[in-house]
């Protein structure tokens, strides 16, 4: 790298780290350290940079972060082509990082485009291109901006669907997934929106207003409004902080019996599990989450089972005819007292 380049990037780093002597700034950013400490120089890192304040206020701490530690951190933007304008923001997001020494690669969903379900088909797609970058560049940790209002507005989605404890708090962990091949975790789930858009105007003074977030056809929209009601009639974000961190203790005391009972209820032999008569005995949503990693551990699958599926075989273990059923590329048979679970041929 030539003297002057070099200087320049000096410069530039310099004005970035001197923002951090703000408090607000500061306490931030350490949240956001604190948050990377199980994977510090063990990762390559990417940023999922969609343009907006959350993501811009993530690409700063990043990029902080990639400084202080002398790593390079990858920065990506997905251009979905589903308004008309993104193609030209995708542009000016690109160039506008520049200035800052970050280098945003954008990466385009190409192809017909849906006409609902949307914004859900949307974010599949976006995943999906980021971590087909990640992989062909060895990066194994993908950093999202969601915020504690993210966290909320999940909980209502999926209240409204009907999921049950462990769906209600998905989003209320630092990690999205475990996937061998790239994790995903939010490093700022715990911090409030107004706090990531004061880093991203203070540093940027710059952001992508998609107006996709504002429209009322979409149920996040639908539900981040409704929240604002319910704030009036005294749910606040307090109570649903306080309701999510209840029902986390609730999951880490299930997944405390879920364990006891893989422990002392099942055996494990060349891929197979045996599974004892006393492992039917525990309670229904103990018996399904144990079946759930069983299936996934035999059958080596990312996912468990459809919940359905697997409530129907609860009920059918339970039954004295049963004799031998599949599920999820397994074979489940009856030996004796026991049950077999191995993986079809």
């Amino acid at each position: 790298m030539k003297k002057k380049s070099l200087n320049a990037k000096k410069i530039i780093h310099k004005k970035l780290l001197k923002k951090l002597k703000n408090p607000k700034i500061k306490n931030i950013y350490n949240i956001f350290n604190n948050n990377l400490t199980n994977f510090k120089n063990s990762y390559n890192i990417a940023i999922a940079l969609s343009g907006g304040e959350d993501s811009l206020a993530l690409a700063y701490l990043a990029k902080c972060y990639s400084i202080k530690n002398n790593l390079k951190v990858y920065f990506y933007h997905v251009d979905h082509g589903l308004r008309k304008e993104s193609e030209l923001e995708a542009n000016q997001l690109r160039r506008q990082m520049k200035h800052y020494d970050i280098n945003c690669k954008i990466l385009k969903w190409r192809g017909p485009k849906p006409k609902s379900n949307i914004q859900s088909i949307a974010r599949n797609k976006r995943y999906s291109l980021i971590k087909k970058e990640c992989i062909k560049n060895k990066i194994q940790l993908l950093l999202t901006g969601h915020h504690i209002e993210d966290v909320y507005e999940n909980f209502l989605i999926r209240l409204l669907r009907g999921s049950g404890l462990k769906g209600l708090i998905s989003f209320y962990s630092i990690m999205s997934n475990d996937d061998k091949l790239l994790k995903i975790i939010r490093p700022l789930y715990e911090i409030k929106k107004k706090d990531l858009s004061y880093i991203s105007s203070n540093v940027f003074n710059f952001f992508i207003n998609d107006s996709s977030n504002t429209s009322l056809n979409f149920k996040r929209i639908r539900i981040r409004n409704l929240l604002l009601n319910l704030k009036e009639e005294g749910l606040d974000e307090n109570k649903l902080k306080l309701t999510l961190t209840n029902l986390s203790s609730s999951e880490d005391t299930i997944n405390y019996y879920v364990k006891k009972n893989l422990e002392y209820n099942t055996f494990l032999n060349n891929n197979s599990y045996l599974v004892k008569s006393d492992f039917l005995k525990e309670p229904f949503e103990i018996i399904f989450r144990s079946l759930s990693i069983i299936f996934q551990k035999v059958g080596k699958t990312y996912y468990p089972p459809r919940g359905k599926n697997l409530q129907n075989l609860i009920r059918s273990l339970s039954s004295k005819k049963f004799k031998k059923t599949t599920l999820s590329g397994c074979i489940v048979e009856k030996v004796n007292n026991s049950i077999k679970i191995y993986k079809e041929k």
